[in-house]
């Protein structure tokens, strides 16, 4: 059955709300966890799935995910029809950009024709999860479905986030709402409503037809939540729901949308906790990404420094990445991607360091992203002072994370008398 299945990824958002991460990269292209990107955890799924036609569908920026997507993901046999392809905006059949989820689906109706699919999987490239699709695929087809809708409780409060499904007891969907103010509860759960993933199972016949009829309605916003699927429950298609099912092993199932800083932010560091919410190390459902040829992480220096000053190399709770080396600094609770370095006497608490950042002597980091390449002079301190930050031009989140871009220059860390907090 899996082999009449092509899964479409949507990689083609602006991620706005992820600025100033998502100023030179597309959103499912933003490090996670260390070495990982965000459209990993996606992919990941689509292959221990056993899904192997993969057409991931960029727009914004999307350069460093093509290159990941080609250097990372190139193992699959092509000859055998296997293979993750990058497909950009090609105007085939409309002048503009994607205007919509719907839109980037029917612009690229032409590569869909090619591969002759019964069933069409629809993904988001942008959440961190862990999913079986082919139970999903499977229930569809038992139902004789004409969509299926992947769904997950979401508290009432956060229903204005997500479309709403309304169902009946045997899971076939008689409402869709797209991000509503307010909601009426899930049968049996007062304190929650039941909201759409963004994952979809076409029977390709059928999306077909729909897609063809909404591009030529001027009124349309040419988009699955909006329109698409409100249209299709109004007709009395067969559209049927379908409860997430985790793969994670842990008690309560993981799904998070890193849309936000606040929210990436406290996605990546659930993954440094002692139990963390998120298992990256589970050998039967692994996550892949691209792995470059970085040494072994190094952790040096065991002594004392000045008064006050300790010059061992050491990282508590912490996720090291290769080729990042902790000279003679202390590391809590963060996460360093691959080639950062500390140097001595420096100390970074809570906090996200991306590749190439390079921490100089006598710094004090604490809850701070820092893009790529970043070079922290000696001295800098970061998220002990949000004014301060926010005069030196860093963007500071609601919880209080400061966020410094790639590209920055030193001179901007540099304080009128750089004394250490």
């Amino acid at each position: 059955m899996l082999r009449n299945v092509l899964t479409m990824i949507l990689a083609g958002g602006k991620g706005t709300r992820l600025e100033p991460l998502t100023r030179d990269r597309a959103k499912p292209a933003v490090p996670f966890g260390g070495h990982y990107r965000i459209i990993d955890f996606t992919l990941s799924n689509c292959l221990n799935s056993g899904l192997r036609r993969i057409l991931v569908l960029t727009q914004f920026k999307s350069r460093s995910l093509d290159r990941h997507i080609r250097q990372g993901w190139n193992f699959l046999a092509h000859d055998l029809g296997e293979g993750v392809e990058v497909l950009p905006p090609q105007q085939r059949i409309d002048e503009h950009w994607y205007k919509g989820t719907a839109d980037a689906i029917y612009q690229n109706i032409y590569s869909i024709e090619k591969e002759d699919p019964e069933h069409l999987l629809v993904l988001a490239g942008d959440h961190i999860y862990k999913m079986d699709y082919s139970e999903m695929i499977a229930a569809h087809a038992a139902a004789d479905a004409d969509i299926t809708v992947g769904c997950i409780p979401v508290p009432l409060g956060e229903c204005h986030q997500f479309g709403i499904v309304q169902t009946d007891a045997t899971g076939r969907v008689l409402g869709f709402q797209e991000k509503p103010r307010s909601t009426a509860p899930m049968p049996g759960d007062d304190a929650h409503a039941l909201g759409s993933m963004g994952i979809y199972v076409f029977n390709t016949a059928v999306l077909f037809e729909r897609l063809f009829d909404d591009a030529s309605d001027t009124a349309s916003s040419h988009d699955f939540g909006k329109d698409i699927i409100p249209a299709m429950v109004r007709d009395g298609l067969n559209v049927q729901s379908y409860r997430f099912r985790d793969r994670n092993g842990k008690p309560h199932p993981y799904w998070r949308d890193v849309g936000t800083l606040d929210a990436y932010y406290q996605a990546n560091l659930d993954l440094v906790a002692v139990d963390p919410v998120l298992n990256l190390y589970d050998e039967t459902w692994p996550i892949r990404t691209l792995h470059l040829q970085n040494p072994p992480p190094k952790f040096v220096h065991m002594g004392e420094g000045p008064p006050g000053y300790s010059q061992r190399g050491e990282a508590h709770d912490s996720i090291v990445s290769a080729g990042s080396i902790v000279s003679g600094g202390q590391v809590r609770r963060s996460i360093l991607s691959p080639r950062v370095r500390v140097n001595s006497y420096a100390v970074v608490e809570d906090s996200i360091l991306f590749e190439g950042v390079d921490v100089g002597r006598y710094c004090r980091i604490r809850r701070a992203i820092i893009d790529k390449d970043v070079k922290l002079p000696p001295y800098t301190v970061l998220g002990y002072d949000a004014d301060f930050d926010r005069r030196r031009g860093f963007l500071i989140t609601e919880s209080g994370i400061v966020v410094v871009a790639k590209g920055e220059s030193p001179d901007v860390f540099l304080a009128p008398n750089p004394l250490p907090y």
